[in-house]
């Protein structure tokens, strides 16, 4: 359809029945929309595919639902993140014991640098696809349609990370190691988790529902750490995965063949995940604007974004929030194989260490398990803020326990749970509240910052594991970790101390101050008046026909059913 054909059509609108309207705005809108976007973005001509009836999503309702919330939010996301839970607890040691980058004398020091520096291209990655999601306008929204196009990089770069030539040179190993790790984490991986992450934020603007999302979200990212790192592999696939070839000694050939296996089998589960999610989600908000008649899509620039950002004091109390958070907990999980195989004193080879790690897991898992049913009525009673503030003291104080005796398996899972209670708030309703914040700028600014937002973010929700990792590193190669010794040094065992116990509690300290001045959720109501008001002033200031958001909803689901 030409650009003039929609003109006229638009100049009709009047004249239209509900029905017809519907038809409009998911064919004439769209195309006007893309015609005057694509001039600005020729490199993303892909995105004309998502006009075609078989990428449209499978939720037809105007406001959130079980279906859309179990599968597409829960279910999906669980299975798609399964495969990175379990490459941020174990990829590490696969690499210090199976390929032995932790070798000084081997690597130099590789192991150290590669994570921290591959932190840059990182946030690189992020930096772009945040802004790729700002300038995309389709149908199916702006951040799902780049779940599609992380599907088959996911599963080329997954093949590529457990396919290192471990006969080769240390040279070319490192090369192949450095290739394959930044292509996971600084494409294939961001590309997924930004789209992902702004799925809660682009949903719906019905607090109560963008509640429960959060919770399904999060809920999805503790049971793939929970199930799939922490039970299904220690449990079952420790000792396959670090198969010995006598009690006590690394049968490093062996190990190398198993790991391949499981990534093939963590390939195909990924790849339909990642489909499913997209195919049962939504983003409600972003069809306020491309559905407005005559509503024209402007051009917010970068700087425009940041500036809208680093601003706000609720932005950058989010941001410093996930940043320590996710940083104590990146910590842990990296060194928690490593706790568990040395710490502990009845743990003498591989098998007892995997069942002990498992049972940890186990344990650890309860609360936050208890956790997805309580977490939203307990953040829909006290308020977000203050659900976090008080649960994260108690972590802290809870926490503590451990270190009455580091070695104990009952004591450390004692202060485990304890810590795991009180931070179950914190676990699962942050994307609400992070969606609240951008609600807040929204309202201030008049246009949103999804985008820049969600690139800082997926930086730090991904980024970080470098950075952990190169600290794990660093900190075993300095105090002379060795895989094939039967114990590690005092230095090594204080490293594990500190790494799995005590750098998460400091953490969450500090976090519990910051939360003092994070008292957004008293502006949420008049912020999406003002945002309603606004959206209406531009409609009817360019002569375009006001429908409220809700009420357009209703009339497109109603339209979806007849066709049924």
């Amino acid at each position: 359809m030409k650009a003039s054909t929609v003109l006229v059509s638009s100049m009709c609108l009047s004249d239209l029945s509900s029905r017809e309207k519907h038809e409009l705005f998911f064919n004439e809108t769209y195309t006007r929309v893309n015609i005057e976007h694509d001039r600005k973005v020729k490199d993303m001509k892909f995105l004309s595919l998502f006009n075609k009836p078989l990428l449209k999503t499978k939720i037809k309702s105007a406001q959130v639902n079980k279906q859309e919330m179990i599968i597409g939010y829960f279910l999906a996301p669980f299975l798609a993140l399964i495969s990175n839970a379990i490459f941020g607890s174990y990829l590490n040691r696969y690499y210090s014991d199976i390929i032995g980058w932790t070798d000084a004398t081997k690597f130099g020091v590789f192991s150290a640098l590669l994570p921290m520096l591959s932190v840059i291209l990182v946030i690189a990655g992020n930096v772009l696809i945040g802004r790729l999601i700002d300038k995309t306008k389709t149908p199916a929204g702006k951040a799902r349609p780049y779940l599609i196009l992380a599907a088959p990089l996911l599963i080329i770069t997954m093949a590529l990370l457990f396919s290192n030539p471990i006969n080769s040179s240390p040279t070319i190993q490192m090369i192949w190691i450095a290739i394959s790790y930044n292509l996971y984490y600084a494409l294939a991986y961001p590309i997924y988790y930004a789209s992902h992450s702004a799925m809660v934020g682009l949903s719906t603007r019905d607090s109560s529902k963008r509640g429960l999302l959060s919770t399904m979200s999060n809920a999805s990212a503790v049971a793939a750490v929970g199930i799939g790192a922490s039970m299904i592999v220690p449990f079952f696939m420790m000792s396959f995965l670090f198969a010995e070839s006598t009690p006590g000694v690394l049968d490093v050939a062996q190990s190398f063949a198993n790991w391949r296996i499981l990534m093939i089998a963590l390939c195909a589960i990924t790849f339909l995940a990642v489909l499913a999610e997209y195919f049962f989600t939504r983003e409600r908000i972003t069809e306020e604007i491309t559905h407005e008649e005559h509503l024209k899509a402007e051009k917010i620039s970068t700087k425009q974004q940041i500036k809208a950002c680093v601003s706000n004091k609720y932005w950058w109390i989010i941001i410093l929030y996930f940043l320590l958070f996710q940083m104590g907990g990146l910590v842990k999980n990296g060194s928690m194989v490593y706790y568990s195989r040395w710490m502990f004193d009845s743990v003498t080879d591989e098998a007892s260490a995997g069942q002990v790690m498992a049972l940890i897991g186990l344990i650890g898992g309860i609360p936050t398990a208890i956790g997805m049913l309580l977490a939203w009525p307990i953040a829909n009673k006290l308020g977000k803020r203050k659900a976090i503030y008080l649960g994260l003291i108690i972590s802290v104080i809870g926490g503590a326990v451990s270190f009455i005796n580091v070695n104990s398996v009952l004591i450390v899972s004692i202060g485990i749970v304890l810590k795991g209670i009180g931070s179950i708030p914190a676990m699962y309703v942050t994307l609400a509240l992070l969606s609240d914040v951008l609600d807040h700028m929204e309202a201030k600014n008049k246009f949103r910052s999804d985008g820049f937002t969600m690139a800082i973010y997926g930086s730090i929700m991904v980024g970080l594991l470098g950075l952990g990792n190169g600290l794990i590193n660093a900190l075993l190669s300095a105090t002379g970790y060795d895989p094939l010794a039967t114990t590690q040094s005092a230095g090594v065992q204080m490293v594990l101390v500190i790494c799995f116990l005590g750098l998460e509690l400091v953490l969450y300290a500090v976090i519990v101050i910051l939360f003092q001045f994070m008292n957004v959720e008293k502006h949420l109501k008049k912020d999406q008046e003002t945002i309603k008001a606004y959206q209406k002033q531009k409609v009817l200031a360019s002569g375009g026909e006001w429908i409220d958001p809700e009420e357009r909803l209703k009339m497109e689901q109603e339209a979806e059913e007849e066709e049924l």
